[in-house]
């Protein structure tokens, strides 16, 4: 029997890679790998849907799911997750300490709809009490100029946003001080190159990203994989058969963390680092699936839909292809 080729976009995340190099094999699917960069993967299949299977933003794929005109639908395999109390930069003369002193402040982001900006702006409102409309909001180019939102938007009116120049840069007017604060998934450049003008908003952040798992039970999903909905009409057990793949591409993960022989990533208390995660997050500590995910989906179609992102408050099964919701038991 021939099996089905499909094209896949994604990034070369470590919990991938066995379904990259062909240990792990889609029972019927021969997977056509492109590696590339995500923000190309995300514009590409939402704006010409290149792909058959891709992975996606889940602030975008929620979006087209509420606007009923996606050509692609998601089973639930979870690419890429981040806490995100890492990615707030702040200008050190803004006289921001503290989340609360965001209020009133300039806050540049490459885009809105950004899962990561979703993210962090809802743990500022229902955190820290700091809502979206107290803030001025700017878009535009994080290190080139010129790039726009990927999906037109209509924002509730209480919110300030607007484009930056043509010519500017979020980057610069960081590190100049025409922007208080900088909100996005990538660090920018000026903070990477050790500018004493910017800082982190939380500079032990990853204490507060604990202390927040532990209050919340969330663990910010990023991106999901989603599937043609023409490949899914026509071949409708291939979301089941590749969700079975990305779980056991996973294990694969999990295994080689269980070798302490040697270390198999390049940082020196790998071992350290694993057993503190499971302590805190569980054996099986990025999960897939829905019941295991459900707090965290429920609270990113909520914090969408109080940003006025999406119009209508879906249900996480909504989101998801239902055969890929079920697994069999024996």
């Amino acid at each position: 029997m021939n099996k089905l080729n499909l094209s896949f976009a994604c990034w070369d995340y470590d919990r991938v890679q066995a379904l990259i190099d062909g240990s792990v094999r889609p029972n019927g699917i021969e997977l056509n790998f492109l590696k590339m960069p995500v923000e190309e993967t995300f514009f590409r299949m939402m704006r010409h849907q290149e792909f058959d299977v891709s992975e996606l933003s889940a602030s975008s794929y929620l979006i087209a799911r509420d606007r009923g005109f996606p050509n692609f639908t998601a089973i639930p395999v979870f690419p890429s997750r981040f806490f995100r109390h890492s990615g707030i930069y702040v200008n050190v003369d803004s006289g921001i300490r503290r989340p609360e002193d965001l209020k009133g402040m300039r806050i540049g982001i490459p885009e809105y709809q950004l899962t990561a900006c979703v993210w962090i702006r809802g743990f500022l409102q229902h955190e820290y009490g700091v809502h979206p409309s107290e803030v001025e909001w700017f878009f535009g180019g994080q290190e080139t100029p010129g790039r726009v939102e990927k999906i037109k938007l209509e924002l509730p009116a209480d919110v300030r946003l607007q484009p930056i120049g043509p010519e500017q840069t979020l980057n610069q007017m960081l590190e100049n001080g025409e922007l208080d604060a900088f909100i996005a998934p990538r660090a920018p450049s000026c903070f990477l190159n050790g500018s004493p003008r910017v800082n982190r908003l939380f500079e032990d952040y990853v204490s507060v990203e604990k202390a927040y798992f532990q209050k919340t039970g969330i663990f910010p999903i990023m991106h999901v994989i989603a599937i043609r909905d023409e490949i899914l009409e026509r071949h409708p057990w291939v979301a089941q058969n590749l969700y079975q793949a990305f779980v056991e591409a996973k294990n694969k993960v999990y295994e080689g963390f269980n070798q302490t022989a040697a270390l198999k990533v390049t940082l020196p208390w790998l071992v350290s680092e694993i057993e503190q995660t499971k302590k805190l997050m569980g054996e099986d500590f990025w999960p897939y699936g829905l019941q295991n995910n459900r707090a965290t989906l429920e609270a990113l179609v909520s914090y969408s839909y109080e940003q006025g992102l999406i119009k209508n408050k879906l249900s996480v099964e909504e989101l998801f292809v239902k055969s890929a919701l079920e697994q069999y038991t024996i």
